[in-house]
C-alpha cells in the first residue's frame, strides 16, 4: 500500500520534537538526524517549520485539545503530540484538514487513530478553534519573566524572524537595502522579508555581506572604530561579531573553544576577505601574549533571546541551565578583565532574556572586577531603542514591533582605569 505523499515530512518532524522533549536536544542539533535521509530541500523546510509552530504555539495547541478530551491526555503521550503537529499545520500553516488527517494518523499506528481523529475534526470545525495573535508562553517561562515582561515579548514570539544582514562596507547601506528590496534599521544593516534563501541573494559568494541578527550587531558596534587596535572576541565562532570588528578596522583575536565552529569563523573570514587571528583554547585556562585595547564576550548562555527563531528553549531552558550558565559568564568575565590594558573596554552581551545571565551578572561584573561603567548612549543604538537607566541595554522580540522585531539580548560596558 502506498504511503500518503508528506508522511515523511510529518514523521520526520515528529522525531524533531521527540528529541526535543525526551532528549533535551536543540532542534540544530536533532536536525542531522531527523532529516537525514530527506533531500529535497521544500521537505527540509516543511518539515521544520511543522515543528517551529508546533514549539511556538504550544501551549495554546495542548488547551484547545484540553478543551476537547474527557480526559487529559498525558504530556508525554503519542496522541498527544500528534494532535499538536496536526492542529499547526491547520491553525499556522494552512495546510488543509484532509491532507493533514491523511498525514497524521498513519503516525498513531497500532495508537488511538479514532481518538485523534475525533478530538482534530471536533476542533477543526467552522468557527471552532481559534489562536489569539500572540502565542501563550509556558508557565515556568512566565513565572521566570513576570507577566509584564512576558506580554510585552509574546506578540514577537508569533512569527519567525525576517532576515537580517550586516554589511562589510556600511557605506553601502541604503544602495543595497534599496537593490536588495529591504529595509534598513541602522547603518551597515539590511533586513529582508523571511523565507529569502541566503545563498541565493545576491554578492553571497563575494563576500560583502552575512547574516547577523539586528540585536547581535549592537554588542560590536558599541566599541566604535578600532584604528588598528587589538581587541580580543571571546567566544568568537562562528564570527559575526568577529567580522564586524575586523570591517571596522580592528586587529582581532578570535577566541573559540569548538574545532568545528571556528572552521566556520575561518569558512566566514575567506568569504568576506576580512583578517582575524583565530585561536582555538578555552578561554579559561588560555593566557594571551599581549593585553587587549578591548575585549567582547558575547558569553554562552541560555539563549532565550533567540525564542522567536528557535522556540524550543522555550521549553527545555530551566533554573539548573540558567545557574550553570551563570557561572562559567562570571569566569570568563574575570578573565578578561585581567586581559584588558588600562583604558581599554569590555563588552559583555549575552542572547539571554533571563535576569540572572545580564542585569545580575552586570552588578557582578560591577562589583568584582575592577572595571568601571562606560554608559552606553542612545546615540550608539539603532533608532528606536534606548539604554536602560543604568546605561545598559535590554533588547526583546517584542521591541521593534513596526519592523519585525530583534532578538533578545542584554549588554554591558566597562572600562579599565
Amino acid at each position: 500500500m502506498a504511503l500518503p505523499p508528506g508522511l515523511s515530512v510529518r514523521r520526520s518532524a515528529l522525531r524533531l520534537l521527540d528529541a526535543v522533549f525526551r532528549r533535551g536536544e536543540t532542534l540544530e542539533q536533532a536536525e542531522a538526524a531527523a532529516l537525514r535521509d530527506m533531500r529535497k530541500a521544500p521537505d527540509r523546510a516543511l518539515t521544520k517549520a511543522i515543528a517551529g509552530e508546533t514549539l511556538r504555539w504550544l501551549t495554546d495547541l495542548d488547551a484547545l485539545i484540553d478543551s476537547a478530551t474527557q480526559q487529559r491526555l498525558p504530556d508525554d503521550a503519542k496522541a498527544r503530540m500528534v494532535l499538536r503537529l496536526m492542529l499547526a499545520q491547520t491553525l499556522r500553516l494552512d495546510t488543509p484538514a484532509h491532507a493533514v488527517i491523511a498525514t497524521g494518523l498513519p503516525l498513531l499506528e497500532g495508537g488511538p487513530r479514532r481518538l485523534a481523529h475525533g478530538v482534530f475534526s471536533a476542533l477543526v470545525k467552522p468557527g471552532r478553534s481559534v489562536l489569539s495573535e500572540a502565542p501563550t508562553l509556558p508557565e515556568p517561562v512566565r513565572n521566570r519573566w513576570g507577566d509584564e515582561r512576558a506580554n510585552a515579548i509574546a506578540p514577537g514570539l508569533a512569527f519567525p524572524p525576517e532576515l537580517d544582514l550586516a554589511l562589510k562596507d556600511a557605506a553601502e547601506t541604503e544602495t543595497r537595502a534599496v537593490a536588495m528590496g529591504g529595509i534598513t534599521l541602522a547603518p551597515g544593516h539590511v533586513r529582508l522579508p523571511r523565507g529569502a534563501a541566503v545563498e541565493s541573494l545576491a554578492d553571497y559568494k563575494a563576500g560583502d555581506w552575512w547574516v547577523q541578527d539586528l540585536a547581535a550587531s549592537i554588542p560590536a558596534r558599541l566599541l566604535g572604530n578600532g584604528a588598528g587596535k587589538n581587541v580580543l572576541d571571546l567566544c568568537a565562532a562562528p564570527g559575526g561579531k568577529t567580522m564586524q570588528l575586523a570591517a571596522s578596522g580592528w586587529n582581532v583575536t578570535a577566541l573559540d573553544s569548538s574545532k568545528r565552529r571556528l572552521e566556520l569563523l575561518k569558512d566566514n573570514l575567506k568569504r568576506t576577505g576580512l583578517k582575524a587571528s583565530p585561536v582555538r583554547a578555552d578561554a579559561l585556562t588560555w593566557e594571551p601574549k599581549h593585553r587587549f585595547d578591548a575585549i567582547l564576550i558575547d558569553a554562552p548562555c541560555t539563549a532565550t533571546g533567540t525564542c522567536r527563531r528557535h522556540p524550543d528553549v522555550l521549553h527545555r531552558i530551566g533554573k539548573g541551565h540558567i545557574g550553570d550558565m551563570v557561572e562559567l559568564q562570571r569566569g570568563l568575565a574575570a578573565k578578561a578583565a585581567e586581559w584588558l590594558n588600562p583604558g581599554g573596554v569590555l563588552v559583555y552581551a549575552v542572547c539571554s532574556l533571563e535576569a540572572e545571565e545580564g542585569e545580575e551578572q552586570a552588578a557582578w561584573i560591577a562589583a568584582n572586577c575592577g572595571l568601571s561603567p562606560k554608559p552606553i548612549m542612545a546615540e550608539e543604538l539603532p533608532a528606536g531603542l534606548a539604554p536602560t537607566a543604568e546605561g545598559w541595554l535590554r533588547t526583546h522580540p517584542g521591541m521593534l514591533p513596526d519592523h519585525g522585531g530583534l532578538d533578545g539580548f542584554f549588554v554591558g560596558r566597562w572600562i579599565k582605569a
